[in-house]
């Protein structure tokens, strides 16, 4: 098992933890990774695009001119699609995007996300995150542990009911804050550190053993 060092929001080594190689030394498939990123993708469009059909469209239905003798092109209306502000043919209409995913291709997918994070000795062990609820707070710990530099994106893993961090890094544009039970592919990859607290750790290794479940 790889062993990381646990520090204090001051950026002091206070102790030393193990990574569960069966969460952290997962096999890393890109081919996964993209397949579980382009499935949350999917699952996060709205869906709601729609243009008008030549029933939809506000105009006449009365026949401009006569069927013949004009020496013009028929036409039935002023809502056909032939028509500038008619109706849209084929257009977009509103549909859900988000499919089915295995969930153990799913979990796989977490454990490896995280073994690269792990092997560019990207993540951070806090013993706690306590901070007094302001982002300067937040900003200063994230500093202190190396990981405050204006354009490094930090992931910060940790439970819902510690209510300042939650305050203090939701103003933060590069800094998210995840509960463990959140955590996700697209979100592990698209920050480039992973900050967690210990307690945060364990419940994230307990939910990713294999093992854990079927």
């Amino acid at each position: 098992m790889a062993t990381v060092d646990v520090k204090d929001t001051s950026g002091k080594t206070v102790g030393q933890i193990e990574l569960d190689d069966a969460v952290f030394a997962e096999e890393i498939n890109e081919h996964l990774l993209w397949e579980v990123v382009k499935w949350q993708r999917a699952k996060a469009r709205a869906g709601t695009h729609k243009t008008k059909t030549r029933s939809e469209v506000h105009g006449s239905n009365i026949k401009p001119w006569k069927q013949k003798g004009t020496g013009r092109a028929r036409s039935g209306a002023r809502t056909s699609p032939v028509w500038v502000g008619g109706g849209q043919t084929f257009g977009p209409r509103p549909r859900d995007y988000s499919y089915t995913m295995p969930r153990k291709a799913r979990r796989k997918a977490l454990r490896g996300a995280l073994s690269l994070r792990a092997r560019e000795q990207k993540i951070i062990v806090l013993d706690q995150f306590a901070t007094d609820g302001k982002t300067r707070s937040v900003v200063q710990a994230l500093a202190a542990l190396g990981a405050g530099q204006p354009k490094n994106k930090v992931l910060i893993v940790e439970a819902a009911d510690n209510a300042n961090l939650v305050r203090g890094a939701r103003n933060l544009a590069a800094t998210k804050w995840l509960a463990p039970e959140g955590l996700n592919v697209y979100d592990v990859l698209h920050h480039e550190t992973l900050v967690l607290t210990r307690s945060s750790l364990a419940a994230v290794q307990d939910a990713l053993r294999p093992a854990a479940r079927s």
